[in-house]
């Protein structure tokens, strides 16, 4: 099973970078799950064509009970992508990690992983912040890839760098390791040189280079991915091919561990 962490500074694309890779996935007849960690719970929003499903928190506070079947807190997307979002506490009151902590221990619970055997596991997880709850894919073997988005942009580049730092402090428990970082263009100076020189200085591969693109924004709008509107399209291309990136990688890793 291939698990993968998508993390990034809140606006920097994340959820776009994740939902289309689902789909990309799901279109190479993958079983996919996509899990949102983000409070905003719109992670999946496109591959569920604007019809979200109920987050994990949001159940515990309208039911006051656990949910006791996996339907009640997933919902079948685009290419049988099931998706699920943990949400968080109400505005101005708790810790949004600890929604991903709860929604973590549910899912094991009412066994996800065993009932819906997946092929792969895709965590879209806000990384302005990397502590706590929001940290628990990196540390507590859920990931096994971390993929890191980014522009050119300064705080992007920072945040960037937090994510780095934070998974190499667990880097000595054989926890997940950054795989690389997807370059989500914005068109501002010097861009590419940018992420490029941040790439060389954490010995980090670029595997992903998402042009600026109308297109991706008109398909949204429309809440459809782009890879599900336009599949033939450069754009698309590029999150096939880190797909296929991502499934060599988990190939070889099943091979090396033999």
């Amino acid at each position: 099973m291939l698990k993968a962490a998508v993390y990034g500074k809140g606006g920097i694309g994340k959820s776009t970078v994740t939902a289309n890779l689902a789909a990309a996935f799901a279109r190479m007849g993958k079983k996919v799950i996509q899990i949102g960690c983000d409070p905003k719970a719109d992670s999946t929003i496109n591959l569920l064509h604007g019809e979200g499903v109920t987050p994990v928190m949001n159940f515990l506070r309208e039911h006051d009970r656990e949910p006791e079947k996996l339907e009640e807190i997933v919902k079948e997307g685009f290419g049988g992508v099931l998706c699920i979002e943990t949400g968080g506490p109400t505005p101005g009151l708790g810790c949004a990690g600890r929604g991903i902590v709860t929604t973590f221990s549910l899912l094991e619970e009412l066994e996800l992983f065993e009932i819906c055997k997946p092929d792969v596991v895709l965590y879209d997880v806000l990384g302005d912040v990397v502590c706590g709850g929001f940290a628990a894919p990196i540390r507590e073997n859920y990931a096994s890839h971390i993929l890191i988005v980014t522009s050119g942009e300064k705080m992007a580049l920072y945040a960037a760098d937090n994510i780095y730092n934070a998974v190499k402090n667990f880097a000595d428990r054989a926890y997940a390791e950054v795989f690389g970082l997807v370059l989500n263009r914005r068109n501002v100076e010097r861009e590419e040189e940018k992420v490029r020189e941040f790439a060389f200085s954490h010995a980090l591969e670029i595997v992903a280079d998402i042009p600026r693109s109308d297109e991706i924004i008109h398909w949204e709008d429309r809440n459809r991915t782009i890879v599900e509107a336009a599949e033939d399209s450069p754009v698309s291309r590029e999150f096939f091919l880190l797909a296929e990136k991502l499934l060599a990688a988990e190939k070889k890793k099943g091979e090396d561990a033999k």
